[in-house]
């Protein structure tokens, strides 16, 4: 009776395992970017260890109408992330490599994804 009661009470922690929601994955590493300031000096930012999959709007630079692009990306992650133009991961992209893709300050970005 004992192991019956044993394996129904592992198959049950089984299953319990099994259907629990995993969490997100990160791209793990930095992302840095430059933008402008409201003083008009350049700064720069990072996302540490951001999600993956997941559209990221840089709060910087998010609305076109009142603020510049950021420019001059640097990819640290572990993760290709592709940059785009506009917010919302929308407009033009290009993709920056794991560990070592960057882009020039001509490279304007708005919003980026990690794959």
């Amino acid at each position: 009776m004992r192991f019956r009661t044993a394996l129904a009470a592992a198959a049950g922690a089984l299953t319990l395992i099994v259907t629990l929601p995993t969490s997100a994955s990160a791209a793990v590493g930095e992302f840095q970017y430059t933008y402008i300031g409201i003083d008009g000096t350049p700064r720069i930012a990072v996302l540490a260890d951001p999600e993956s999959g997941q559209c990221h709007t840089l709060p910087e630079v998010a609305d076109p109408d009142s603020s510049s692009p950021a420019h001059s990306p640097r990819n640290r992650t572990d993760a290709t992330a592709t940059v785009f133009t506009e917010p919302d991961c929308e407009g033009d992209w290009f993709s920056l490599r794991p560990h070592t893709g960057y882009g020039s300050e001509r490279l304007k970005l708005r919003s980026v994804v990690f794959s």
